[in-house]
């Protein structure tokens, strides 16, 4: 049996996130992936971003320390390989590839700024496909603070995917336009309505904290009606009700409402009456892709 940990850090447009998985191999069974740690900093660099197209020096600072706190973090537990993506926030921004370059000067990291269709295919490369059953169609919605990407899988394959820069932080700032929301509901409804039935799975920290609410059962699905009343629900109460009497982090109450309307869109166009939530995402592909790599690079050495 061989254990080794990989790390994945994942530098978003509302939070960065480090996430620490161990890998167990076993001679003649299935690989397993254990996440072992995960830390979260909601930096927010989409809001600097997103309205004045450059990251500040307090953030540029905040995100510096993060990373080097990940990569003391990643030292303690001996984590051998790891990776580093930033996705909307630091590709749109115009000081992104220099604030890249002072990170791996200062703390060693490389950062990879990725596209949406990187992302997509990062998040697609996970065992998503595992988890569903392959005589079905999903539509995989992954909402982030800059953008959200959507992938159709149908009889176990990727059928398509594409990215929009449809987020929470941007929804949050009033920087989201009616000409997006009718671009991702005209593709919604092209790529799927030649499928009878499709059920959505929700990635992401929001979808993830209301499934958690929902008390459901791990692998349970939610309903359109469950989703649609909750969202009626958290309209209804305020900022600090949602932090106080909702116990929600602070960083979580004031995107959620923009999340839960994402969701419940891709449900409706879609016509999906369930959605589904693995807590599967970028993080959970950096850590698969890693690990595919080092698997090919040690087979073609063995040849």
């Amino acid at each position: 049996m061989k254990i080794q940990k990989y790390g994945a850090i994942d530098i978003g447009s509302n939070a960065v996130r480090l996430l620490i998985a161990t890998i167990i191999e076993r001679e003649n069974q299935q690989t397993i992936f254990k996440k072992t740690s995960l830390v979260r900093v909601p930096i927010r660099l989409g809001e600097d971003v997103f309205q004045h197209k450059n990251i500040t020096e307090v953030n540029t600072q905040r995100l510096i320390d993060t990373i080097n706190a990940f990569k003391l973090l990643m030292n303690s537990h001996k984590v051998v390989k790891y990776r580093a993506c930033a996705t909307s926030a630091m590709r749109e921004a115009e000081n992104g590839k220099p604030i890249a370059e002072t990170i791996r000067k200062k703390t060693g990291v490389s950062i990879q700024i990725i596209d949406g269709n990187d992302e997509a295919a990062i998040i697609a490369s996970t065992d998503i496909k595992d988890l569903i059953m392959v005589d079905k169609t999903f539509l995989y919605v992954d909402v982030g603070g800059g953008s959200t990407e959507f992938t159709i899988f149908s009889n176990g394959n990727t059928i398509t995917s594409k990215s929009f820069k449809l987020g929470t932080v941007r929804l949050l700032n009033n920087m989201v336009s009616d000409t997006i929301w009718n671009e991702v509901e005209e593709w919604i409804k092209q790529e799927t309505k030649n499928y009878s039935k499709v059920s959505v799975i929700g990635s992401g920290g929001n979808i993830n904290s209301i499934f958690k609410q929902s008390g459901k059962a791990s692998g349970k699905s939610l309903s359109y009606i469950y989703l649609a009343n909750y969202f009626e629900l958290i309209q209804n109460y305020s900022y600090e009700e949602r932090v106080v009497e909702m116990d929600m982090n602070p960083d979580r109450a004031d995107v959620i409402i923009h999340a839960t309307r994402i969701y419940l869109s891709a449900m409706k166009w879609s016509k999906a009456r369930k959605i589904y939530v693995p807590k599967i995402g970028l993080s959970d592909g950096i850590i698969k892709s890693l690990y595919k790599e080092e698997v090919a690079k040690n087979f073609e050495v063995e040849v």
